[in-house]
């Protein structure tokens, strides 16, 4: 008799659902059960009434019949769209499945146009965007099944994993042309940094591809594809000593927090990575990124790499900066002929690998090189030992003009690359290096793309500017009514 009472009054399908949760809350039975179970129960029925008032609302808008005739205008003439009929779209939303009634104008030859889709921004799948949005940010972070299943627990609406493979690359297709117009916010510092390094990400194995039928020494299971990353901000000086930084690096003291020196934070750090386009198409896109950033040259540009010759080549080349030798880099190749001559972990190679890097630091790079060469001589070293030694003092030879730390850390530049170091790490290990994930080309670019949108603190204006190019192109030219 209560749910009678309280239905009576209202006639909307979203009122009478509205009054049973309200009858069935006040309920003897539900008077019994725990809030959790309370939580789950309401939570579900209330997704009804906002599936109902949504239904409500879109039949209120009407069926989007604005005339007799369509008259579109294109660039080879001018169509008339006289056939009229109304037909039924369903819609899954984040409240759940509504259907549309909406008039359809059509031509032979030529695909209908349907004035209320236009006028309430639908897209062409039948998910909402606002739907999209959520399982995109849920893919860009776990694996898809369990992004298609935390959007069923929130919502209650259920995608299928196939669904949601179908969506990204739809998602992520202006990606370019987003960051082509778009304008950096204006930053204080006056240092543009970049920087550029490679991160493999694991493949599926190509078609035909007979299985080992075991592994050698060293053999991967899968084969990794380099994707080249990188990363742009800007960010004011920060002047230390060589001190400090083998400090820091080594933590041979505890500062307090009085004394200690706080690194500025980077501003409107951009991170992107692409898997297909190749290092020197990545390499141009840096390059316009920065001049978007200072077009008046006013700001210091450097730029970190790897040592990788042809890297740095292509970057020098494109990029007209002071190229700077990545300090971690360095201090790999340092702990390499630590090893050669003291036990992994001893004391002995922490100081030896101290040493050098405090050396280095003060602009001695040259020395460094001659006494790891002179260790070679007077000990007689060969074999293996011998060769690590030699590739450790020639890389750092190679490179000694672009290791004079002691200038950089005068001038407050960075010396390490942190930020790209820290976007291989969050872009790509934490999501596609996962135990037994696997890529394909084309789906290993969209995440990546879609994860870089989310990192870069890019992807509500992203996803406002996607819904508005995915509109132009399902409406690409505009229409007028024919009167009767």
């Amino acid at each position: 008799m209560t749910i009678a009472t309280a239905v009576s009054s209202q006639t909307t399908p979203a009122a009478v659902e509205f009054a049973l949760l309200q009858s069935w809350l006040a309920s003897g039975s539900a008077l019994q059960l725990s809030l959790h179970e309370i939580e789950r129960q309401q939570q579900a029925r209330g997704r009804e009434v906002q599936r109902l008032l949504l239904q409500a609302h879109l039949q209120q808008r009407g069926n989007g019949d604005v005339g007799p005739v369509l008259y579109l205008r294109q660039q080879d003439g001018e169509l008339l769209y006289s056939h009229r009929r109304l037909g039924t779209r369903a819609l899954t939303t984040v409240f759940g499945t509504v259907e549309l009634v909406r008039m359809g104008y059509s031509r032979p030859g030529a695909p209908g146009i349907f004035p209320l889709d236009r006028a309430l921004t639908l897209p062409a799948r039948s998910f909402s965007y606002e739907l999209q949005r959520r399982l995109v940010k849920a893919a860009v972070q776990n694996p898809f099944l369990d992004s298609v299943q935390t959007i069923a627990d929130l919502t209650g609406v259920s995608v299928s994993k196939r669904s949601l493979e179908q969506i990204l690359p739809d998602a992520a297709q202006d990606f370019d042309a987003f960051y082509r117009q778009r304008s950096p916010e204006p930053a204080t510092g006056t240092i543009l940094v970049a920087a550029i390094d490679c991160k493999g990400i694991p493949m599926v194995k190509p078609p035909g591809a007979q299985p080992a039928s075991r592994l050698t020494k060293g053999q991967k299971a899968n084969k990794k594809r380099m994707a080249t990353v990188a990363a742009v901000f800007t960010r004011p000086p920060w002047v230390r000593t060589p001190q400090q930084v083998v400090e820091s690096l080594f933590r041979i003291s505890r500062p307090t927090p009085e004394d200690a020196p706080v690194p500025p934070r980077p501003e409107n750090k951009r991170v992107w990575a692409s898997l297909l386009k190749g290092k020197n198409a990545v390499i141009q896109e840096v390059a316009e990124e920065m001049e978007r950033r200072d077009p008046s040259a006013s700001k210091t540009r450097v730029a970190l790499t790897d040592g990788e010759r042809a890297l740095q080549i292509r970057v020098h080349r494109k990029l007209k900066v002071t190229l700077i030798l990545d300090l971690m880099h360095a201090l790999e190749k340092l702990w390499k002929a630590a090893y050669v001559f003291h036990p992994e972990g001893s004391l002995e190679a922490d100081l030896w690998v101290l040493d050098r890097t405090l050396r280095i630091l003060l602009g001695d790079v040259s020395q460094v090189v001659k006494g790891i060469r002179q260790s070679i001589t007077k000990r007689g070293l060969s074999g293996a030992g011998g060769k690590t030694l030699r590739g450790v003092a020639d890389y750092l030879y190679r490179n000694r003009t672009r290791m004079r730390y002691d200038e950089y850390l005068a001038n407050g530049w960075p010396i390490a690359s942190g930020p790209v170091e820290g976007a291989c790490k969050n872009l790509i290990k934490d999501r596609m290096e996962r135990s037994g994930m696997r890529w394909t080309e084309q789906m290993a670019e969209t995440i990546v793309q879609l994860r870089a949108i989310c990192l870069s603190s890019d992807f509500d204006h992203y996803w406002e500017f996607h819904i508005a190019q995915d509109q132009r192109r399902l409406y690409p030219a505009p229409w007028s009514v024919v009167p009767k």
